[in-house]
């Protein structure tokens, strides 16, 4: 596919126009004006939304919220969790709204935060602009198939996400190895979501069967570190009254997670309790969180 830049014909809605094909950049070796923006849009099963290079101080909440969308035959699908992240909607995520072309924009009618016009402006063959006019901000897309998009290193690379998706994670097994240590009388863990994104709370409440009931004993900071080994991360809890539990965490499935604790030898199992679907009104992924939406130019 040939490189096309889509632009703003002039400082007016773009929506005043009927067409939809994609305006011609002269001395662009690139440049052909025989693809519509339609076309351009669902060339690619999956845009991956490339949070960090995010510019501008507004917010387009269905974006700061996705890890890719997807545009199909009329619907606006959102992959906004990392459970379920390649399976759900066959890779493509849950239907979050629709959408309308314009000349060199499309109109999001998201079913939670509402519509946006967004400015289309392609800057490579697989690679995309979207500018919100009204807040002077403007995300940065990457285009992929889905049988070429790296699904794993999505979810592994913002893990601390995934810790968040659940209400709580109870401890469903306890290894006979290992010594004795404070830890293990902990029954429950929380990773909370928004603010920082680096807060975790802990209970010693024990086989409840409505999380909702759960009583928090204490208040820490996490942290979530890399290994080295890409499916392998080191976890940090921060218990202020008897210092820093550090732990191998590794992912059994998206609804169970094994922590190896590094002083005792203890290994731990954790199931994921009261998921929490982000199509919903929610904090937002922002660029201060601990664990960042990374890059990934080059899946």
């Amino acid at each position: 596919m040939k490189t096309i830049k889509l632009l703003l014909i002039a400082m007016v809605s773009p929506f005043l126009f009927s067409a939809c094909q994609a305006d011609i950049i002269v001395n662009d070796p690139y440049v052909d004006n025989s693809i519509s923006l339609p076309e351009l849009m669902e060339s690619n099963d999956l845009w991956y939304v490339d949070y960090n290079r995010t510019t501008g101080n507004g917010d387009v909440p269905f974006l700061t919220r996705a890890f890719t969308i997807s545009l199909v035959n009329g619907d606006l699908y959102a992959n906004n969790n990392l459970v379920g992240l390649g399976s759900t909607g066959n890779g493509l995520g849950i239907v979050v709204g629709n959408y309308s072309y314009y000349p060199n924009a499309i109109r999001f009618y998201h079913d939670v935060y509402g519509t946006y016009d967004l400015e289309v402006i392609q800057t490579s063959r697989n690679e995309i602009k979207l500018y919100d006019y009204n807040q002077n901000t403007t995300y940065y897309l990457i285009g992929y198939q889905r049988n070429s998009f790296d699904y794993d290193r999505v979810f592994y690379d913002n893990i601390n996400y995934f810790l968040q998706e659940y209400k709580a994670w109870e401890k469903v097994y306890t290894s006979n190895v290992g010594a004795l240590n404070e830890f293990d009388n902990e029954h429950y863990l929380k990773f909370v979501a928004g603010g920082s994104g680096t807060t975790f709370k802990s209970s010693q409440d024990a086989y409840l069967t409505n999380v909702n009931n759960i009583f928090w004993d204490f208040t820490g900071q996490y942290g979530v570190f890399d290994t080295g080994n890409p499916n392998l991360k080191n976890l940090t809890l921060d218990y202020d009254f008897w210092g820093n539990e550090s732990f191998r965490l590794s992912v059994i499935n998206d609804n169970r997670i094994r922590l190896f604790h590094s002083a005792s030898g203890t290994t731990y199992e954790f199931e994921g309790r009261g998921f929490v679907q982000y199509l919903r009104q929610a904090a937002p992924r922002t660029k201060n969180d601990a664990a960042k939406k990374v890059e990934l130019v080059k899946l």
